[in-house]
C-alpha cells in the first residue's frame, strides 16, 4: 500500500506589522503550552523533530496573523459603521445586518485560508442559533469542506498506534477517504476475516491548541470592546467540544452507550467498536453504508417516503434529549445516515459519536415538564419554571423559541401564527435591547446550548425532508411525558417496571392528542368564523356601498 510523497513545507512571512509581531509571540506561546502533540511516530532523528516544531511554528505564525488581521479589520467595521446610530432605530438594525454580512464574508475567507480548525470552529458557529443570521448562512457553506491528510501520515500513525503495518491488518484499505472533516478523516478497510470496517484518524491535533490560545485572547478582546456578545462563552464550549471530539476512546464508549440506549430500537443502528484496533488516537468501527438523512432523491428512488425518515429521526432524538438524557451534540446530516436494511424498509445510521452531552437529573426533568406546558400552553406553569431555569421574566419567549408562538396565542399547535400575532411579537421584539437578550443568555443553564443547537440542525433537516411542523413538536410531546414517567437504569433493558411506566406515558400521550386535536378542530372552527365574518363584512360594505352611489346617480 504505497502512499503519496511528503513534500516540505515552504512559508514566506512579508511585514513587519503589528499583527505579525504580535503573532509570533501568540504561536511561539502556543507551542510552549502545547503539552499534547500529534501522535508519535517512531523519531527518524532529532533533526527531523525540530524540523517539524520549527515548521509548526512558523505555521503558527501564519494563521494566527491571518485571524488577527480579520477578527482587527471586523472590530474597526462595526465600530466605525455604526458610530453614529442611535440602537434600536431602522437605520441602525439596516446598518449593522450589511456589517454583520461583511464580517461574515471575512470570516469565511479566514477559515477557507487557515483550514484545518478553522474550518470547524466556521462549521460550529454556522450551527449556533444565538449567532445572527448572517453569520449561519454565510459560514454553512464550510459544512462539507475539508481537506485529506496525506496518506503516509494514515500509515505511520495507524504503525505507531496499533504496533502493526497496514498490510499485517488489513486486506485492502482504501487510500481516498470516506470522509474527510476538518479534524479528522475516515477510510473504508477490510479485515484479514473479511469484515468491513471504518477507521478513523484526527488530522490536525498539532495545531489545535495554537490556534485555540489565538482565538481565546481574540475573544477576551473582542468581548471587552462589545460586552454585549459573550464570545468567550463561545470558544469556552467549543474548546470542550473539539477536546470530546479528538478523544477517540471517549467516542468509541459514547457510541456503545448510545448502542445500549437503543437496543431495543430497530430503526437505529450504530457501528459497533473494535477495540483491539482501537487507541485514543485511532478509532476502528463496523462499517455502515447508507445516504446522508437529507438526500431526497436517495429515499424516493428506494421507495423510502421522506416524512417517516423525518418522524423517525424525531423520535430518536426526542428519546436521547427527554428520557436518555444523553445527546448526540452534532447531529449533521453526514453524521447520519438512511440505509435501505431494516425492517420497516429503512435504517437510520447514527455516527461519530465524539460530542455528547448527559444532561443534569434535574434539568432533564424540568425540561421534559417546560415541553408539557409549552404544549399544553400552560402560563403558569411555564413562568415557574421560567424561575427554576433562572430566567425569570424572560419565560415567556420559550414558547416563541420552542414552539412558534406566544403565551397569549390562540393559533393552534403546529401553524403559524395568525398576522396580529406576527405583529405583536415583532412589536414586543423591537422593544427588547441587546441588554435583556444578553441577560437571557447568560441566566440559561448550559444544558440548554446544546439542546438549543442539536434542534436547530433537527430543525433543518425536517425542512429539507418536507415534514410538517408538528413531526417535531408531537414528538417532543411525546418523550418529554415518556421522561416525566421514568429515568430508570436504562442499562437493564425491558423490565416490568419499565413497561407499566411506558404503557402510564402512552396513556397520557393519547390523552393529550386528543386534546390537541381538538384545541386544532376549535382553532379552525374559530378561523373560519372569522373568515366567514370578515367575507359577510365585505360583502355588505359593497352592498352598502352599491346602494349609496345608486342613491347619488338618482339624485
Amino acid at each position: 500500500m504505497g502512499g503519496g510523497r511528503r513534500w516540505p513545507l515552504k512559508l514566506v512571512v512579508k511585514g513587519t506589522s503589528s499583527p505579525v509581531r504580535l503573532a509570533v509571540g501568540i504561536a511561539v506561546a502556543g507551542l510552549a503550552w502545547n503539552a499534547s502533540p500529534r501522535p508519535a511516530v517512531a523519531a527518524d532523528s532529532s533533526f527531523s523533530s525540530s524540523r517539524e516544531k520549527i515548521s509548526s511554528a512558523v505555521d503558527g505564525v501564519i494563521r494566527s496573523s491571518r485571524a488577527i488581521y480579520t477578527i482587527a479589520f471586523v472590530v474597526v467595521d462595526y465600530k466605525y459603521s455604526l458610530r453614529s446610530l442611535p440602537p434600536g432605530s431602522s437605520d441602525y438594525r439596516m446598518k449593522v445586518s450589511e456589517v454583520h454580512l461583511r464580517s461574515a464574508k471575512r470570516l469565511l475567507k479566514l477559515c477557507e485560508a487557515n483550514k484545518g480548525f478553522y474550518v470547524k470552529a466556521g462549521q460550529f458557529v454556522s450551527s449556533l442559533r444565538q449567532v445572527p443570521k448572517e453569520y449561519t448562512s454565510i459560514l454553512s457553506s464550510l459544512q462539507d469542506q475539508a481537506i485529506p491528510c496525506h496518506f503516509k501520515d494514515i500509515e505511520d500513525v495507524i504503525a505507531s498506534n496499533l504496533g502493526k503495518d497496514l498490510s499485517e491488518i488489513f486486506l485492502a484499505f482504501d487510500e481516498q477517504p470516506i470522509a474527510a472533516a476538518s479534524i479528522a478523516q475516515v477510510h473504508h478497510g477490510l479485515l484479514k476475516n473479511n469484515q468491513e470496517v471504518a477507521v478513523k484518524y484526527p488530522g490536525l491535533e498539532q495545531k489545535m491548541k495554537i490556534d485555540i490560545t489565538t482565538m481565546a485572547i481574540l475573544s477576551k478582546s473582542v468581548s471587552r470592546i462589545f460586552p454585549d456578545y459573550r464570545f468567550d462563552r463561545i470558544i469556552e464550549e467549543f474548546e470542550r467540544a473539539m477536546a470530546l471530539e479528538l478523544d477517540f476512546i471517549q467516542e468509541a464508549k459514547n457510541s456503545e452507550r448510545a448502542a445500549r440506549y437503543f437496543r431495543n430500537n430497530k430503526i437505529v443502528r450504530i457501528p459497533g467498536v473494535f477495540w483491539d484496533l482501537t487507541t485514543s488516537q485511532v478509532l476502528t468501527m463496523q462499517f455502515c453504508s447508507g445516504h446522508k438523512v437529507d438526500d431526497v432523491e436517495f429515499m424516493r428512488d428506494s421507495n423510502i417516503n421522506p416524512r417517516e425518515v423525518a418522524k423517525s429521526l424525531m423520535d430518536i432524538f426526542a428519546q436521547m434529549i427527554f428520557v436518555h438524557g444523553f445527546v448526540h451534540g452534532d447531529p449533521h446530516p453526514g453524521n447520519i445516515l438512511v440505509s435501505r436494511e431494516g425492517r420497516t424498509g429503512f435504517s437510520i445510521v447514527l455516527l461519530d459519536h465524539g460530542i455528547y452531552r448527559e444532561l443534569d437529573e434535574r434539568f432533564r426533568s424540568d425540561y421534559c415538564e417546560l415541553w408539557k406546558a409549552l404544549i399544553l400552553l400552560d402560563s403558569k406553569k411555564i413562568q415557574l419554571l421560567g424561575k427554576k431555569f433562572g430566567v425569570g421574566k424572560y419565560s415567556k419567549y420559550f414558547p416563541v423559541i420552542f414552539t412558534g408562538r406566544t403565551m397569549e396565542s390562540k393559533s393552534a399547535l403546529g401553524t403559524q401564527l395568525s398576522n396580529e400575532e406576527r405583529r405583536l411579537l415583532k412589536q414586543e421584539l423591537r422593544s427588547l435591547k441587546m441588554d435583556d437578550i444578553s441577560a437571557f443568555m447568560e441566566c440559561l443553564p448550559s444544558d440548554f446550548f446544546p439542546i438549543l443547537r442539536t434542534d436547530g440542525l433537527l430543525r433543518s433537516i425536517l425542512g429539507k425532508l418536507g415534514a410538517p411542523r408538528h413531526v417535531r413538536l408531537l414528538a417532543y410531546a411525546k418523550y418529554a411525558l415518556y421522561g416525566l414517567e421514568t429515568h430508570e437504569n436504562l442499562d437493564h433493558g425491558l423490565t416490568a417496571s419499565s413497561v407499566l411506566c411506558a404503557f402510564r406515558a402512552n396513556i397520557s400521550y393519547f390523552w393529550l392528542r386528543i386534546l390537541l386535536e381538538f384545541l386544532t378542530l376549535v382553532s379552525q372552527i374559530e378561523d373560519a368564523r372569522r373568515s366567514l365574518a370578515n367575507k359577510l363584512k365585505r360583502i355588505l360594505h359593497k352592498v352598502v356601498r352599491f346602494f349609496y352611489q345608486s342613491s347619488f346617480f338618482l339624485v
